[in-house]
């Protein structure tokens, strides 16, 4: 239970609307929550600390975030990496994702059965990222 000093977060639930699907909603949690520790200059940083604090929804961020080249060179080399994976690499990526969904799906059943028998409520998401 969260006292008044400690910071909200938002839950897996906020997520929904963008990814669909409940692990795939707590996955982007995830990664905005470690998105969220980056640098205070980092703009994707900031974004993510708006978005889990629950400041601003994920959309909203993205729509009013200037742009910015720092941002921009990030993306044109990630795009250069990608463009330049093997195809095996490229299905290596592919499985492991898949992989990673599946476990984020049992993770979500498991709090669930455990809900279930303790008759407690799940959790919005876990503690440990």
């Amino acid at each position: 239970m969260q006292n008044g000093n400690e910071p909200r977060e938002v839950g897996d639930a906020e997520f929904l609307g963008l990814a669909r699907d409940e692990a795939k909603a707590r996955m982007l949690r995830k990664m905005m929550q470690n998105l969220s520790k980056g640098d205070a200059d980092d703009p994707l940083a900031e974004l993510a600390r708006d978005v889990i604090s629950g400041r601003r929804g994920i959309r909203e961020a993205l729509d009013s975030m200037p742009r910015d080249e720092s941002l921009d060179t990030r993306f044109d080399a990630f795009q250069q990496r990608w463009d330049a994976t093997s195809e095996s690499d490229r299905l290596a990526a592919e499985r492991e994702s898949t992989a990673y969904l599946a476990e984020q799906h049992r993770e979500i059943r498991a709090e669930r059965e455990a809900a279930a028998h303790t008759g407690a409520t799940p959790p919005r998401h876990r503690a440990r990222g």
